[in-house]
């Protein structure tokens, strides 16, 4: 195995259903023993949750984009430092739900935030801690809502992202699927409109092509 792990992460607009597929491929990677860390953003240390629950709760909504993105930031700092960094230098997998892409998507092109803020922002808080393989999972807004609102049943309300419109979240799959054509080599657009079975044989499919010489399978 590669001395340093490999860092994938899952991207796409609410309801893609990143949770579940990061589920499938975390099992698919320790059937084959390779030690995977799952974690996701905002989150995944104990700081970076309490912002998570400051974000979605809408608390910074009236403060605007901008001070989402240097949140959002803040939490990804922590993030890396504590988890994703030790946990990639041991050799370790890293697959996590939502990373730089969402900010940029969602701060960056929906929030119509200058693009120069969203790269330096980036730089400080990423530096060289960018994914190996971005799995973005598209389907119409219109039907990953409706998955959203399934999901979460009808006690719990929608979150500071979900509650936006639909214009909001036409933008976001845009912006996605703009994001995965400017880096072709990092990413890859998965049909996340079939049933999990299918999506989740395509996700593989993806990390086999793209990362398959790192699997133990590839090096006996």
């Amino acid at each position: 195995m590669s001395a340093r792990g490999r860092f994938i992460t899952f991207e796409g607009g609410e309801g893609a259903g990143k949770s579940a597929q990061l589920r499938h491929l975390v099992a698919k990677l320790a059937e084959l023993g390779v030690e995977t860390v799952a974690t996701r953003e905002p989150g995944g240390t104990p700081h970076a949750e309490r912002l998570r629950e400051l974000i979605l709760s809408g608390g910074l909504r009236t403060l605007g984009p901008a001070a989402e993105a240097l949140a959002f930031s803040a939490a990804r700092i922590d993030h890396i430092d504590a988890l994703i960094a030790p946990a990639l230098d041991r050799g370790a997998w890293v697959v996590s739900d939502r990373f730089i892409d969402s900010t940029r998507a969602y701060q960056g092109v929906a929030g119509d935030l200058n693009p120069d803020f969203i790269a330096r922002l980036e730089q400080v808080a990423v530096g060289e801690r960018r994914p190996d393989l971005t799995l973005v999972l598209d389907l119409p807004p219109e039907q990953g809502l409706a998955r959203a609102t399934a999901r979460r049943g009808a006690v719990d309300g929608a979150d500071r992202f979900e509650a936006e419109g639909l214009s909001f979240h036409r933008t976001l799959r845009a912006a996605f699927l703009g994001l995965a054509r400017h880096e072709p080599s990092r990413c890859v657009v998965i049909d996340a409109s079939g049933d999990e079975a299918t999506v989740s044989e395509a996700v593989w499919a993806a990390v086999s092509k793209r990362l398959g010489d790192y699997l133990p399978e590839r090096q006996q």
